[in-house]
């Protein structure tokens, strides 16, 4: 099993930044996949970004260039930096991993809102 917290979402004007935090516990040894999706009200949950086993990256269209996503060697963190933010970046974002067997563990979400 493993366990995600999220930290790091709130308030920002467009333009701002905000860094978004997920601390991993238990077997993640087997994890394969790291990433952040969103979810804005009345659409989809979507990919933000991700990061496989070697350290490649994948970005939604939406967000390449703005956003950075990097995790330390351990699995045990995975972080999404925000950058430039638009109020089109306002969602609940989750931080998800997946394992070998494409088992998917979910965060409880965090909530970011962009004003303009």
């Amino acid at each position: 099993q493993v366990q995600l917290v999220e930290s790091g979402g709130g308030s920002v004007q467009a333009g701002g930044s905000l860094r978004l935090s997920c601390a991993v516990s238990g077997n993640t040894a087997n994890i394969n996949v790291m990433g952040w999706y969103r979810q804005a009200p009345g659409r989809q949950r979507e990919l933000v970004a991700s990061i496989r086993g070697y350290g490649t990256t994948n970005y939604a269209d939406s967000v390449k260039g703005r956003f950075t996503i990097s995790r330390d060697s351990a699995k045990r963190t995975v972080d999404l930096q925000m950058n430039s933010l638009e109020p089109g970046d306002t969602a609940v974002y989750y931080c998800n991993v997946q394992n070998i067997l494409r088992v998917n563990y979910w965060g409880q979400g965090a909530q970011v809102t962009v004003s303009s």
